[in-house]
């Protein structure tokens, strides 16, 4: 069997992307309000930062709905999770 040679496939793809417009409301991507002020870790015992990154039935929003870089992600969610397991918060609001 005879194999093809690819021919820069490359620049097909690149040349599509730049005919491709803007999806509309694609603007700005949120920056992650801890890195914004400069937060290394996020504690646990801080409440209201924690309550923001909350649904109102109590579920832990996503990283394209709070704005946050993954790593503060990830550290929103071990936090929600110790903050239930201390009783601080419900895992579930009453309705």
């Amino acid at each position: 069997m005879a194999r093809k040679q690819s021919t820069g496939g490359r620049q097909q793809t690149s040349s599509r992307r730049r005919d491709r417009k803007a999806a509309p409301g694609a603007g700005r991507r949120k920056s992650c309000p801890y890195c914004r002020d400069k937060v290394d870790t996020i504690d646990y015992k801080d409440f209201g930062g924690i309550r923001r990154m909350l649904s109102e039935k109590g579920k832990i929003r996503s990283a394209r709905v709070t704005g946050c870089c993954r790593r503060h992600q990830r550290q929103v969610a071990q936090a929600v999770k110790r903050v239930r397991e201390l009783g601080l918060l419900p895992y579930v609001s009453d309705r």
